[in-house]
């Protein structure tokens, strides 16, 4: 999944329902619809700190939901490509910014949108008489 995670299968629940929509008997019949479930603070594949992040940023089950296709294989494997996608989100560390100093253009250019800007209302005004 990531560098440092790999999502075990095996701490992925899989439950089966029948799809929504149309379809006819065959949608009628078969349960194509997949929920995938990672228990985060359950799984042995992340560590305390990752689990902290993913809690706070993603809650303490993740859940993805696939009834795209009419196969359930398919779906399946759409739903654990969604979990995965939840979880590397979560896991993602955002990088600091950097702040820096306006350059002397675009200091120009504010001070010369400025003075356009109050030309143009200056004459909207009405009229002192």
């Amino acid at each position: 999944m990531t560098r440092s995670v790999v999502l075990p299968l095996a701490e992925v629940q899989l439950r089966f329902s029948r799809s929504s929509g149309p379809g006819g008997q065959h949608a009628q019949k078969s349960e194509t619809r997949v929920e995938a479930i990672f228990d985060v603070e359950a799984s042995n594949a992340l560590t305390d700190a990752q689990k902290r992040r993913v809690v706070s940023r993603a809650g303490p089950v993740l859940r993805a939901v696939a009834q795209d296709e009419r196969s359930q294989l398919r779906n399946r494997e759409l739903a654990v490509e969604r979990l995965v996608e939840q979880l590397r989100g979560a896991l993602r560390v955002e990088r600091r910014r950097v702040p820096t100093k306006p350059t002397e253009a675009s200091r120009r250019r504010r001070l010369e949108d400025k003075q356009r800007r109050s030309r143009t209302k200056r004459l909207r005004r009405e009229p002192d008489d």
